[in-house]
């Protein structure tokens, strides 16, 4: 396994319920990040169906299974190009509609994810709340954590990928016209107090009178932002990441004098509130 891995998110402008325009949209962004050497490629939230449905009923025609039709044309695109893809959908499962990631890469299908925390927008009003724990998944290019948007805000869920071992988190996202500045911020958050490395893919453009923020990035295990999207353009941005960096939690900067552990020096013990019901 090579320390660095190229990564590259995928900023674009979803059209709602135009599932194949958007497959097509995918396919085609993802052979350019091939060909421009990356390894991992993040497209964001709801990235094949759009976000702002004004019902459950309405969205449902929409919703795949995972694995279903679309996670096998992005599991073929894999398999040509040597890549691995996460991209966001609407999953239906029975009578359950899950906001979810679908993770492939050239062995094949890899995982699912659920968004876990669910703000009152767009189909998250409408969608079930995921149903599994957060998992982190290993790779040749890295161990690999995925979670979705308003999952950002609780920094749980970023630690608790860390402490699986995490080396990237994955971060997709349909964060609003005017919170691109805080996403990126609480990215970069995420990034230093785990010592791990980000890649976010936040959507642009306008649905239903709500505009997106855009300004995706890639930030690494210290916390620098290495690449940034502009606010309102479709584009693909890129970094290099350092596994290594991400696996070494114990940092020193003046041997004997200061040193820190981002993980080694938690005290869980104190913490037990942080479970408890409101």
């Amino acid at each position: 396994m090579s320390d660095i891995t190229k990564v590259a998110s995928v900023q674009m402008d979803p059209r709602l319920m135009q599932v194949e325009e958007n497959l097509a949209s995918m396919v085609s962004a993802a052979r350019k990040a091939s060909q421009n050497q990356a390894k991992l490629i993040v497209f964001p939230e709801c990235s094949l169906t759009g976000y702002v449905f004004s019902s459950r009923e309405e969205a449902l025609p929409y919703a795949e299974t995972i694995p279903g039709p679309s996670t096998e044309a992005l599991l073929s695109i894999c398999q040509e190009l040597g890549v691995y893809i996460a991209f966001g959908l609407l999953e239906k499962e029975g009578d359950k509609l899950f906001n979810a990631l679908s993770f492939v890469g050239p062995e094949g299908f890899m995982a699912s994810y659920r968004k876990n925390h669910l703000p009152f927008l767009g189909i998250d009003r409408f969608v079930d709340k995921g149903n599994r724990p957060f998992q982190v998944h290993s790779t040749p290019i890295g161990n690999i954590g995925l979670h979705i948007c308003y999952d950002i805000l609780f920094p749980e869920s970023a630690r608790i990928m860390a402490l699986l071992g995490a080396d990237i988190i994955v971060l997709s996202t349909n964060f609003p016209h005017g919170r691109g500045e805080t996403l990126n911020c609480v990215v970069r958050a995420r990034a230093i107090e785990n010592k791990v490395n980000m890649v976010s893919s936040d959507r642009v453009g306008a649905e239903r009178g709500f505009s997106f923020a855009g300004l995706s990035n890639i930030v690494n295990a210290t916390g620098e932002i290495t690449s940034l999207a502009s606010p309102d353009k479709e584009e693909i941005i890129y970094g290099e990441v350092s596994l290594e960096a991400a696996r070494q939690k114990h940092r020193v900067f003046v041997p004997g004098e200061w040193e820190i552990d981002n993980i080694g020096d938690r005290r869980p013990e104190i913490y037990g509130v942080i479970t408890q019901q409101k």
